[in-house]
């Protein structure tokens, strides 16, 4: 039943994402070929404009579906898959070649006042050529009764239950907080949901209220062009769920003032080669250097699949780690062709001799005891 409930948690937040895919192909063009490049300074207006996060993943769905996905895909599914673009922009105006980017937010929280841990939150923000207000009209239109509305300082937030998930929360506290999702227009053309305290954050923080900081996004933002990037701060993390940081209510200074651990990681394009680059903070050169070594030990200990191109130790010993300065950094360049080739090796259907499942051991027959019968008179 849980597994089921999260299963439709993350379907009502990929419907959102979906109908911003809707509003977005409404406003399109009839051509399949990205519309006009969101430049670094838009994207920043308007993640500048989010509270606070601890973790942040970006994604350009534009430039995987038109940048990408012809690298790694036949030129007949190309084809077959922008004809069923062109057919869905047709039906119900849906693009999602179109969409300029998503931005997922994580924010973890202090403890309860009675010491209980509590759940992150999660924020996904779109936002791109559409009318959010549209948007959110269709949302209304979907959900009907099971979306009410509440009014949160200048915005109306949209807010549903989900039914299963609060059922479980009854029994299970740590799901209290994603009972209820919240979606909210937070300018014409940027729309925000997840978790109501984290929407509603996002509502002050339009308004000008700790909004994340300028660090955290120039971390994320490093590469524009990437088709994902991800960036975190895990010990801050720690800091606050585990109390470090003090409880709700209560803030207590941190003693250990370090950026130990705050990562960051891109996949972008080049040509016909994928590239990946990250750096992982190690505080100081030594510590850097301590870390570079025992991830190179790790990788060492990857055992190869008989030269296999395609598959992950392969692919890994491609992936070059070095100290720099107070970073870890990695770097690697994988050719296209390699990329295709691991992805269809993982997509490709097992067959019936590997999904065969163990037969069940026939059970061990116990031999009958043989009694012999005595002679009369003996």
């Amino acid at each position: 039943m849980l597994n089921l409930s999260l299963r439709r948690l993350v379907v009502l937040v990929v419907t959102v994402m979906v109908l911003n895919v809707v509003a977005q192909g409404q406003n399109s063009s009839t051509s399949v070929a990205p519309s006009s490049v969101v430049t670094t300074s838009q994207i920043n207006a308007v993640l500048s404009a989010l509270p606070e996060a601890d973790a942040l993943i970006y994604i350009n769905p534009k430039r995987i579906l038109n940048d990408a996905a012809p690298k790694i895909m036949s030129e007949a599914d190309i084809a077959k898959m922008r004809q069923q673009f062109t057919d869905l922009r047709q039906a119900a105006g849906i693009d999602p070649s179109t969409i300029d980017f998503l931005v997922v937010a994580v924010r973890f929280r202090k403890p309860s006042a009675d010491l209980t841990f509590q759940a992150p939150e999660v924020l996904v923000v779109s936002s791109g050529d559409f009318s959010a207000e549209s948007l959110l009209t269709m949302a209304r239109l979907a959900l009907q009764e099971r979306l009410r509305e509440e009014k949160y300082g200048s915005k109306s937030l949209s807010i549903t239950t989900i039914e299963d998930i609060a059922k479980e929360a009854e029994k299970n506290p740590l799901l209290k907080s994603f009972t209820e999702i919240g979606l909210v227009s937070l300018n014409t053309n940027t729309l925000a949901s997840g978790n109501v305290s984290y929407v509603k954050a996002a509502i002050d923080a339009m308004e000008g209220h700790d909004r994340i900081s300028q660090d955290a996004l120039n971390s994320l933002l490093r590469d524009t062009n990437a088709l994902v990037s991800i960036a975190g701060s895990p010990w801050t993390s720690f800091g606050k769920s585990f109390g470090l940081m003090g409880i709700e209510g209560s803030p207590r200074s941190g003693k250990c003032d370090t950026r130990l651990g705050e990562f960051y990681a891109a996949l972008t394009t080049d040509g016909n080669n994928f590239k990946l680059h990250g750096a992982l903070n190690a505080d100081n050169p030594d510590t850097a250097r301590i870390i570079n070594n025992l991830l190179l030990g790790l990788m060492k200990s990857v055992p190869s699949e008989d030269g296999d191109a395609k598959s992950f130790p392969s692919l890994l010993k491609l992936i070059n780690i070095s100290p720099k300065d107070n970073e870890v950094v990695v770097q690697a360049d994988f050719p296209a062709q390699i990329v295709a080739d691991f992805v269809r090796k993982q997509l490709k259907p097992k067959t019936s001799a590997e999904t065969k499942s163990v037969a069940a051991p026939t059970p061990k027959k116990t031999p009958r005891r043989v009694v012999r019968r005595r002679r009369s008179g003996t």
